[in-house]
């Protein structure tokens, strides 16, 4: 039997089946309507859902609701794969009737029945539902399910397509969030649970990639696999911390955010929402997420001992804050003894000094700040923010000039970029003997003027890749390519540092290295759209679409590097580019 749209809700059914039941067991994603929440009221009682509207309203900037008309996948020209699960794949669609673009979830019924995921199916419909029956004009952030159909062999979920897709590559891609940034999206996040947990539903997942921007970068809450709809006594058990509410409780959520309750058998709460809401706070501010380890097993062992650090340089009132959320017992974390399970949101939440100035009731209305990138302060360096992004028409080159104009610099003594040959490593810096093994080669030769890698014959390449093959012992580890520039570097990443051996080679490449296990850590990846911003002699930005590299020569040989980079950028791209 079909699943249809109706006034942009669900259509409710009791099973679907194949239409050749011998094909395969029919997966069951039926909801019981109405349903019944957490509210208001006393005596254990639970409140009903509302009756949906005449009509439901689109997502912001998508138009009009989907008519109420029966859908298939015919009624739907399908894009890009914009994400990706077990058992699903989520693809941008447009509506050939209304031009509307969708995220529309195509589930493999084989997948889900081989996942065990029927349960999981049909409790993102019922929250979708129940949220779609039950809005807050001040808290829009959460996906909207807009129809479901199916054919043979497949599901469909027809939801707001997030046009910014999620938070967390956000926050990789600057390295963290300035402290007006994390303010106003912790709020939003804040505002939405408030809502959700008014409605008494425990989203349980809470995490980065849940988290969806949209075209005016609001976010938007998904993903409510893992959630729970809990009634009144559980809620109440909770908060009393009833020593006898325990119950087995398989593993949901993801390894970092998940709350110590869910890792010692005990039931998830409210507050293991306001847990998950103190990790992300925490990755914004400094980059990474607290709870961090080799394996999950590792990172679940950190969590019940409460095993985290605050970096240098991490804000005292969001410290403070998080300090409050990541507490062991649930019902000591800040906002726990609060009810919003009938509609009073988290007061005391919202009075912690990190939210002031904060207007939760007109966040949707208001324009979120920028995300530039942007390089928190510590005890030994000022916080760097740069206003640069990646723009349709670029002005080539970095030459004495411009960089003068941006540092304020006189640059008239400065080295040209250069290949330097391994034959030519003359002397170890005592930054890099204090910093390395002791076995690490500096390449620097600054006062001598050296050819540019223009001018490199085909001849002098291969002459000089062969000696550095001899001689280098970073040779294996870039691919046979010739090294035109080496030193130490701090890549820095939020309020991270690893100390890292950078390596530009002809290809081009960027490859950064741990000196001390000699492992090939990753690559900045090149683009003509790569450009280096130098912020100070030590300080240089590597900005590339997709990612924000901020990285320190201790020595202090910034501006090398930069134009260095730009060199090797203008050889292979050409001035235009």
């Amino acid at each position: 039997m079909s699943l249809r749209c109706s006034r942009g809700d669900l259509l409710v059914e009791k099973r679907v089946a194949t239409a050749n039941p011998g094909a395969m067991p029919p997966v069951s994603v039926s909801v019981a309507v109405p349903v019944a929440v957490g509210g208001g009221g006393g005596g254990g009682g639970r409140v009903p859902l509302q009756e949906p509207p005449a009509a439901a309203s689109p997502p912001q900037g998508q138009g009009n609701a989907a008519p109420a008309v029966k859908r298939t996948p015919n009624d739907f020209i399908f894009g890009k794969a914009i994400g990706e699960g077990s058992f699903s794949t989520v693809y941008l669609a447009k509506d050939i009737h209304t031009g509307n673009e969708y995220a529309i979830k195509v589930c493999e019924k084989r997948h889900i029945i081989r996942e065990k995921k029927t349960e999981y199916v049909q409790r993102e419909k019922e929250v979708l539902h129940i949220l779609s029956c039950n809005k807050k004009t001040s808290a829009p952030f959460f996906t909207k399910l807009y129809c479901t159909f199916q054919d043979v062999e497949r599901l469909y979920f027809v939801l707001t397509y997030a046009k910014n897709g999620e938070l967390l590559p956000h926050i990789n891609k600057v390295g963290s969030f300035d402290i007006a940034c994390t303010r106003f999206y912790a709020a939003e996040i804040l505002h939405a649970l408030e809502h959700l947990h008014s409605l008494g539903i425990i989203h349980r997942d809470l995490k980065p990639e849940n988290i969806l921007l949209d075209e005016k970068m609001h976010i938007l809450i998904a993903d409510f696999g893992s959630a729970k709809i809990v009634n009144r006594k559980e809620v109440e058990d909770q908060n009393k911390d009833n020593p006898n509410f325990r119950r087995r409780n398989s593993f949901v959520g993801t390894a970092q955010y998940v709350s110590p309750e869910l890792l010692t058998d005990k039931s998830a709460s409210y507050s293991s929402d306001l847990w998950a809401l103190g990790c992300i706070i925490y990755q914004m501010v400094a980059g990474l997420p607290p709870f961090r380890s080799m394996s999950e097993h590792l990172i679940f062992q950190k969590i019940v001992k409460l095993e985290y650090v605050f970096p240098d340089g991490f804000s005292a009132p969001a410290r403070d804050l998080v300090e409050k959320l990541l507490v062991l017992d649930p019902v000591q974390r800040l906002g726990a003894r609060d009810r919003p399970e009938d509609g009073h949101g988290y007061p005391s939440l919202r009075a912690h000094a990190f939210f002031k100035g904060i207007s939760f009731e007109s966040l949707y209305l208001q324009t979120p700040p920028q995300i530039y990138p942007y390089l928190p302060g510590t005890s030994e360096h000022e916080e760097m923010r740069s206003h640069y992004r990646v723009p349709d028409h670029l002005e080539p080159g970095l030459d004495d000039r411009q960089l003068t104009r941006l540092l304020g610099l006189d640059l008239s003594g400065a080295v040209e970029p250069v290949a330097e040959s391994p034959a030519e490593d003359g002397r170890e810096s005592q930054t890099e003997q204090e910093g390395r093994p002791q076995d690490v080669p500096a390449v620097r030769q600054q006062q001598q003027r050296k050819r540019a890698v223009t001018d490199l014959s085909p001849a002098e390449v291969r002459r000089r890749t062969d000696l550095q093959a001899k001689e280098s012992k970073w040779h294996n580890l870039v691919q046979g390519n010739l090294i035109l520039k080496q030193g130490l570097v701090d890549k820095r990443k939020g309020l991270f540092a690893r100390r890292r051996m950078l390596l530009l080679t002809l290809g081009p490449h960027l490859y950064y290295v741990d000196p001390v296990n000699m492992v090939l850590r990753g690559e900045i990846p090149w683009s003509p759209e790569l450009r280096v911003e130098p912020k100070n002699f030590k300080i240089f930005f590597v900005h590339t679409p997709n990612r924000t590299y901020y990285l320190e020569d201790p020595e202090g040989y910034a501006l090398e590097w930069c134009k260095a980079i730009e060199d090797v950028r203008i050889h292979t791209y050409g001035l235009q580019s």
